[in-house]
């Protein structure tokens, strides 16, 4: 079964020309990935005990970055010494990616396609906002499981299915248009007590929780307070 939704793909794809506008409609994206790339920096240093101050922890290690977009997130992986695919369901979005990633004078390997068709396994998996977009989380989490290397580490965010996240992300940020419109269907979204059932499903132990938390004085920040989003640090068992 495909993990693809297709209107889900389509209403990211309208995007890719603004993608990398931080002004544009995912200025949200480009809020958010600081506050992603921080911890995914911590949880490289603890997991490979890598020396905090080093510019490429990620040296000689293979790296995934599943819906990776127009690569926000795949590019500063890159810069952390790693060997970089990117990895999404719309070709729109990868021809922006490379494109990007050229001017930048980066060498990332994006594709498009399914992600259960990936051949290969990685050392580090990141997985930013997506599996509230799939049609079966159980599959995709297995699928992802599957591209993992022994001693990896798998990273993933999501909105949590609380009433604060449905007001925050779809009645605040999306009716007024700092989300676009469409983008979150709550019905979607995972608690961590389900995501760490989904981990375990696939064979995965889940090492830390974290919150992605909002407010007026500090914007987006890490946070206990795992109400809007969090993120998740994974290892195969």
């Amino acid at each position: 079964m495909s993990s693809i939704v297709a209107d889900e793909v389509k209403q990211f794809a309208a995007q890719a020309g603004d993608w990398w506008d931080p002004n544009g409609p995912e200025a949200m994206l480009h809020k958010l990935n600081p506050v992603r790339l921080k911890y995914i920096r911590d949880q490289i240093d603890q997991h490979w005990q890598c020396d905090e101050c080093g510019r490429t922890p990620l040296a000689g290690k293979a790296a995934l970055d599943v819906g990776c977009g127009a690569g926000l997130l795949a590019e500063p992986i890159a810069r952390l010494g790693a060997s970089v695919t990117g990895f999404d369901a719309a070709p729109e979005l990868i021809a922006v990616a490379q494109q990007h990633a050229r001017a930048s004078r980066l060498d990332i390997d994006y594709r498009a396609g399914e992600l259960a068709e990936l051949e290969g396994q990685y050392d580090l998996i990141t997985c930013m906002e997506v599996i509230e977009h799939v049609a079966d989380p159980a599959a995709f989490v297995k699928a992802l499981a599957n591209r993992l290397a022994p001693g990896g580490l798998l990273v993933l965010s999501t909105p949590n299915a609380t009433s604060w996240s449905r007001l925050m992300m779809i009645t605040i940020g999306e009716g007024l248009g700092r989300i676009p419109q469409g983008t979150h269907d709550f019905d979607k979204f995972i608690s961590p007590e389900r995501m760490k059932v989904l981990l375990s499903d696939a064979g995965l132990k889940c090492l830390d929780v974290e919150g992605i938390a909002w407010s007026p004085t500090r914007g987006l920040h890490l946070s206990d307070d795992i109400r809007l989003n969090y993120l998740v640090a994974a290892i195969r068992v």
